[in-house]
């Protein structure tokens, strides 16, 4: 091996060995030497990234989506759908206008409620889609580690 492909497998090593190290204990059941680990480990981090298509670099330094604070359109639902009611009740009551704004209020504050549970939720898928990339890739690169005589847990 040259001293420049050492020299680029080191620094894949050393990028990915954050993201790996905390998801694999690796174990050299053949008496491989820390050098010999290292090296292995490199090789099996890059085939993993070659044939699963995921760099855990970019997963990590990827920011998560931006969701709109506004909602998507939960407000302007909520208010419209609480104006129409509050325009009922208040026609009822006397004073359809006065209804409808106090149910346009209600229906805002709703509408506020559910754009956050919505962005909650994306925020969780979104976590959940980076854990799952970061397994896949884990389990790869623990099954490269096999194949080479490593114990992994």
């Amino acid at each position: 091996m040259t001293s420049l492909t050492r020299m680029a497998v080191g620094a894949v090593a050393l990028s990915f060995s954050l993201a790996a190290s905390a998801q694999l204990i690796i174990y050299p059941a053949d008496g491989q030497s820390p050098e010999k680990q290292q090296q292995d480990q490199a090789e099996c981090q890059l085939w993993a990234t070659q044939n699963t298509g995921i760099d855990p670099v970019t997963v990590a330094q990827t920011p998560p989506q931006q969701t709109s604070s506004v909602g998507g359109g939960e407000r302007v639902r909520g208010a419209a759908g609480g104006a129409v009611g509050g325009l009922a009740i208040g026609a009822i009551a006397g004073n359809a206008g006065k209804g409808a704004a106090i149910g346009a209020v209600v229906g805002t504050m709703a509408g506020g409620r559910h754009a956050r549970q919505n962005q909650a939720a994306e925020q969780q898928y979104d976590q959940y889609q980076r854990e799952e990339m970061m397994d896949t890739w884990n389990r790869a690169v623990g099954t490269c580690m096999s194949a080479r005589g490593y114990t992994v847990g």
